[in-house]
Order: C-alpha cells, then sequence, then structure tokens
C-alpha cells in the first residue's frame, strides 16, 4: 500500500483522474497537490486574500470531484479546472455582491471613455501586488477580459451587466491601477533612487 502511495505522485494526469473516478482518496489527493500552486495563482487574482483564494480553490476542487465524470479527457485537464475555478470565483463575487454595494461611491473618474495608457514598467508582479485595492467588480472584469480571454458581451452575460457596463469597468480598473501604480510603486522606486 504505501508504495502504491509513493507512485502515485508520478502518475499520468489521465491515471490520477482515473483513480480518482474510482473513488481513491490518495489519487484525489495528488491531483489535488499536483495543481494546488496552479489554482491558487489563478484564484488569488479575483480575491482580496489568500483566505478567499484557498476558499475558492477548496470549493472548485470539490466541483471537479462532482463533476470528473463529465471532464473531456482528450482535452487538457487544466484548461477545464481553469474554467471552473474562475465560475467559482465568479459565484463567490456574486453572492459577495448581494451583501454590499458594487461601487465605492466617492471613487473620482474622468475620461471614463479612453483607456489610459499602462507604462510598461508596470510588470505582471506590480500589477497582482496592487490587485488588492481594486473593488470586487473591476478586479473580476479586469481579469475576465485581460486574462481569461472574453469578451464584453460575454463578460456581460456572465455578470448581469451591459456590455457598455463591462468597458467602463474595465477602463476604471485599468486607471486606478495606473493610480495606484504612481501612488505605490513608481515613488517607492524614486524614493529609492534618492537614497
Amino acid at each position: 500500500m504505501g508504495k502504491r502511495r509513493s507512485n502515485v505522485h508520478e502518475r499520468s494526469d489521465l491515471e490520477l483522474i482515473t483513480g480518482s473516478l474510482k473513488g481513491k482518496l490518495y489519487f484525489r489527493e495528488a491531483l489535488y497537490k499536483r495543481y494546488f500552486s496552479y489554482a491558487m495563482s489563478v484564484a488569488v487574482r479575483y480575491t482580496a486574500s489568500r483566505n478567499e483564494a484557498m476558499e475558492i480553490v477548496n470549493d472548485s476542487f470539490m466541483k471537479v470531484l462532482e463533476r470528473l465524470d463529465t471532464y473531456d479527457t482528450s482535452k487538457p485537464f487544466k484548461t477545464w479546472y481553469v474554467r471552473i475555478i474562475v465560475n467559482t470565483a465568479i459565484d463567490g463575487y456574486r453572492k459577495k455582491s448581494k451583501e454590499k454595494y458594487l461601487m465605492n461611491a466617492d471613487m473620482d473618474f474622468d475620461d471614463e471613455g479612453k483607456e489610459p495608457e499602462i507604462e510598461t514598467e508596470l510588470s505582471a508582479n506590480d500589477i497582482l501586488a496592487l490587485f488588492s485595492y481594486l473593488p470586487d467588480i473591476y478586479k473580476l472584469t479586469f481579469n475576465l477580459y485581460e486574462i481569461e480571454g472574453y469578451d464584453h458581451k460575454e463578460i456581460g452575460r456572465i455578470l448581469g451587466i451591459s456590455s457598455s457596463t463591462s468597458r467602463s469597468y474595465l477602463t476604471r480598473a485599468k486607471k486606478l491601477l495606473r493610480q495606484l501604480y504612481v501612488k505605490y510603486i513608481n515613488s517607492s522606486e524614486k524614493n529609492n533612487e534618492a537614497v
């Protein structure tokens, strides 16, 4: 038994999926561990904290196990799993949005029709570090459009908003990211240069 468990981590995704479908807990555990870091990297983009991201990862993996018999093995597992993670994050957003107001009314945005230019120095790590400051709806719209590749019509359908509202949220998210970048990252770089 111990030997079988030690070899489980060397198995292919398909073998882990087949074992999981047979109800073998060590195959399920190995599948979870194999994709945990990846799942967290996706979930953290949709949340304000690591705890919320962990909740999304765990909830989405439970959905994976519930729907594993519907998985098309001719397609990459990772692609199928990311859709479940994103949908779980969207479901979490919808649940939270019923409890609180969508927009922060005191935020000032001008030039809403124009997309701001993001400086080339703004790295992916900078964006992720600043993401915790974005309102949930901006974060969600930004991720769905810029990272997951949905268009505004699809985002509107998913979130129950118009495509023009989706465009507006994306513009505002980019503008706020730029403002946060200037305030936190760019100013800290200048302070470091001055030392």
